[in-house]
């Protein structure tokens, strides 16, 4: 009898789907299918991960939302090693229990968007920041039929301005969307935004946890 690599206790009967332990029935979260330390994850490691890649910059900086800040996260420098992003993904891919498709905005959340399709064996979609004017015209590439649940996946929040712009656009297309994973929120709206048109924004980190 294998026993639950979480309790050690009792019988393994399930499989976590972001880590892969074999644990037993009191150890896993039946309806999202990751066990109890998956659905509370350390971010500790992450928040060393973005520093010690150097994502986190202090210095006089514009952000795309015309707002002055003394520090930026340049998430790029960090989801371009594939060590991160694939603990990125990890930590992403129990929030994904039950979505046909992940969406990302280009062009920070494409690579997230990829990994985390991988991860979980979904189709993944890229939306554009504006609509192609030539050829298809089209606001996003990828597959999408109409009912579609979406995963929204960005790679930094400040006031979600631009994320809720891609969503409004891919429920106009016929998916549904009712929550997005963000690697950093800035904590300066982006939550409450995204919650006045119905969805969930979950941070994987906050930007109290890197600057605290």
């Amino acid at each position: 009898m294998a026993l639950c690599e979480v309790c050690g206790i009792r019988e393994a009967r399930n499989e976590c789907i972001s880590c892969h332990r074999s644990v037993c029935g009191d150890c896993i979260i039946a309806i999202a299918g990751v066990c109890v330390k998956c659905s509370k994850p350390d971010v500790s490691d992450l928040v060393n991960d973005l520093k010690n890649t150097k994502a986190l910059q202090f210095g006089k900086f514009t952000l795309a939302s015309g707002e002055e800040s003394d520090y930026y996260i340049d998430i790029k420098k960090a989801i371009t090693e594939t060590r991160v992003l694939e603990k990125i993904a990890e930590k992403i891919a129990p929030h994904a229990v039950g979505a046909d498709r992940i969406a990302g905005v280009e062009l920070g959340a494409v690579p997230i968007a990829v990994a985390v399709a991988m991860k979980i064996d979904r189709p993944f979609i890229i939306v554009r920041k504006k609509r192609k004017e030539h050829g298809t015209g089209k606001i996003f590439e990828g597959e999408l039929v109409k009912g579609d649940n979406i995963l929204f996946v960005e790679d930094v929040t400040t006031t979600g301005n631009s994320l809720r712009k891609a969503i409004v656009e891919l429920r106009a297309e016929g998916a549904t969307v009712e929550k997005a994973v963000v690697v950093v929120d800035r904590e300066e709206g982006g939550q409450e935004n995204l919650g006045e048109i119905g969805v969930e924004l979950i941070p994987l980190v906050r930007s109290t946890d890197l600057l605290g």
